[in-house]
Order: C-alpha cells, then sequence, then structure tokens
C-alpha cells in the first residue's frame, strides 16, 4: 500500500509567505520520493490487499475420509472443504459415508464449512437421468435431506462434460430453490473448455463458482505435452468469466493443482506435489522435472502458487484447491504458500 506521509513545518503561515517556491519544490521533492519508495516496497513484496471474505477452499477426496486420513488434516486452514465425491447410486439414493460426521465435526470446531461434492470428472453417466424432468424432484429432494441431516452447510456441483446437458439449468435452478429454504450454500465446479454449456441463468444461482484453471492437457493426449496449468491459463480464465460472462470477481475462486502430470519416457502419468518434492529435491521451486527416463513432469511449484494467489487476491474472491491431501509438508507446503500471501495482504 502507498503510504501518506506528513511535511512537517508547512503549517507555519509566515514561513509558507517568504519560502513558496522553495517549499513546493520540496513537497513535490519529497512526494516523488515517497512514490518511489512506496513503489519499491510494492514491487518487493508484490501484494495487493485481499477482498473481504477471501476464501480458501480445499477438496478432501471421500477415500480420505472413509479410511480416516481426512482426520489428520487441520481444518482451519480452509474456510471450505468440499467432500469430493459422493454420488447417488442410479435411482438417486446415497450409501452412508464412514467417518464422515467425524471430519465434518472437525471441520466445523475449525470454523470451515463442509460441502457435498457431487459429479467429479468420472460422473455416472446415469446423472443424466437423475437430472431429467421425471427424475429431478425426487433427487433434489433426497439430495437435500442428505445434505440436512448429515450437517452439511452445502452442495458443491462438479458436473462436466456431457453431465452438463439440456436439464443442466433446471436442475441447478430448482436445487438452489431448494437449498435457500433449508439455509445452505450452492457452490459450483466450471471449467472454461465447457464454456458454451452454461447458461447465464444456471450461473446466476451459485452462491460463488470454482474456475478449474488447470488440466489444458494430460495423459490423456500424449500427443500435447506440457504445462497443464500455466500462469497465462489463470489470467485467461478469470478475465473470461469476469468480463465476457460478466461473473462479479468476489464470485469466482481460483483453481490450483497440487499436482502434476507427466509426458514422456519414464514420467508417471500424474503424481501429487507431496510425491513430487519427495522423490525429486527442489522441485518446489519449479514447475517442471526432467526425469531420469527422459521425460518431463510439469506442475505448479511454490513460485507459480504465490504468483497465482496474488493474481486471485487482485481479480477474484478466492482460491480453490484440487487436492488437499496432494500437499507437501513444512516449508514446501503450497497451502502454506497460498496462506503466507493472503497473510502478508493484510486480511488474514
Amino acid at each position: 500500500m502507498i503510504g501518506q506521509q506528513g511535511f512537517g513545518g508547512i503549517n507555519n503561515k509566515e514561513r509558507v509567505m517568504k519560502n513558496t517556491k522553495h517549499i513546493w519544490f520540496g513537497i513535490v521533492l519529497i512526494a516523488l520520493i515517497s512514490c518511489k519508495k512506496s513503489e519499491a516496497v510494492n514491487a518487493k513484496t508484490n501484494t495487493v490487499k485481499a477482498p473481504a471474505g477471501f476464501r480458501v477452499i480445499g477438496y478432501m477426496p471421500e477415500p480420505d475420509v472413509e479410511s480416516g486420513a481426512a482426520l489428520s488434516f487441520d481444518y482451519s486452514r480452509v474456510n471450505y472443504v468440499n467432500i469430493a465425491f459422493i454420488n447417488p447410486d442410479n435411482n438417486g439414493n446415497f450409501a452412508a459415508t464412514p467417518g464422515l460426521s467425524a471430519v465434518i465435526a472437525q471441520a466445523h470446531q475449525a470454523k470451515a464449512k463442509v460441502m457435498i461434492s457431487i459429479g467429479g470428472g468420472s460422473a455416472p453417466a446415469y446423472y443424466a437421468t437423475l437430472l431429467a424432468d421425471s427424475k429431478r424432484s425426487d433427487f433434489i429432494n433426497t439430495l437435500v435431506n442428505l445434505t440436512v441431516a448429515d450437517g452439511f452447510d452445502g452442495v458443491d456441483v462438479d458436473l462436466e462434460g456431457p453431465r452438463i446437458d439440456a436439464n443442466y439449468e433446471s436442475f441447478v435452478t430448482a436445487l438452489s430453490a431448494a437449498l435457500k429454504a433449508k439455509g445452505k450454500l450452492l457452490t459450483a465446479a466450471i471449467a472454461t473448455a465447457y464454456q458454451s454449456q452454461y447458461t447465464d441463468a444456471a450461473l446466476s444461482h451459485f452462491d460463488f463458482v470454482n474456475v478449474m484453471s488447470y488440466d489444458k492437457t494430460g495423459p490423456w493426449n500424449p500427443a500435447n505435452p506440457g504445462q497443464h496449468s500455466p500462469y497465462d491459463m489463470a489470467v485467461s480464465d478469470l478475465d473470461y468469466w469476469t468480463n465476457t460472462r460478466g461473473i462479479a470477481k468476489d464470485k469466482l475462486s481460483l483453481g490450483v493443482p497440487f499436482y502434476g502430470y507427466g509426458f514422456g519416457q519414464g514420467a508417471p502419468g500424474d503424481i501429487s506435489f507431496k510425491d513430487l518434492v519427495t522423490q525429486y529435491p527442489g522441485a518446489e521451486n519449479a514447475d517442471q522435472v526432467t526425469v531420469s527416463g527422459g521425460g518431463i513432469i510439469y506442475y505448479n511449484g511454490i513460485p507459480t502458487i504465490k504468483k497465482k494467489t496474488q493474481l486471485a487476491l487482485a481479480n477474484a474472491g478466492g482460491v480453490m484447491i484440487w487436492q488437499l491431501s496432494q500437499d507437501a509438508g513444512g516449508d514446501k507446503s503450497l497451502l502454506s504458500t497460498i496462506d503466507a500471501e493472503i497473510s502478508s495482504s493484510g486480511t488474514k
């Protein structure tokens, strides 16, 4: 922030009258020096003040809930945790999730809200039937009842690709009304790759949306190796949803990856950031690493996560993480990097 400095002595009326030219020259000179010093500080720290209510959202895999591993996470480090994914059977019914109540209780004790996240990149094809007119009402009632009974704070909709069909808007509209009646939230994970499939009406019903600014390429596209979550993708995604689609920036959360994808000889198809920095010392300070076979793993290291957090602080209302259990510990933690950037903004 640019500081304001007073100018001692300029309120002396007699002195001002006698030395007007000298004093104004001095004022201009000091002001220029002050601005330059402030610019130097800003260039060095490169921080902006966080918007009020700036969010940190993290996805927690449902298998980690069942295994108990999710209980080892410190939920005071996030504002929202999305349990991913809890999907129904083909009749729209949900099975009980072992360990869920303990995780929700622990997160709530840490003042974090917990969302049930449905769908995912591999969501069952029968969602098309559940969202259709004949099944939609019953499915929404079941989903809302589960949200209330289990103590969730809302629902996160992560339907992708063909699951964003002609019934998506009707489903979101009705689900929003049912959740609001219970005092619950509705959010979504969205991707610019599916931009034409989201209607403005559907998007208007979400309390906020999490932009999946990653998976530009991956193991499914071996002919297109490279960075799957570059910084310029984050810039472009936020620009599109804000300036083309008209979503207020405080309703956008910038998604960042805690994993990498490998291409070429000897590179794993995918790898968590935690395993990456363990296997390749120093990798936390880069965005790619070459393995012994010659293949390359692409990911976001600490410098890029820091830069993306600064971007979100300036142009969004939060940061979303896929996913929490993939983070490294100690001074290599990407979540700690995000937290430090928010803290340095003077808000947290």
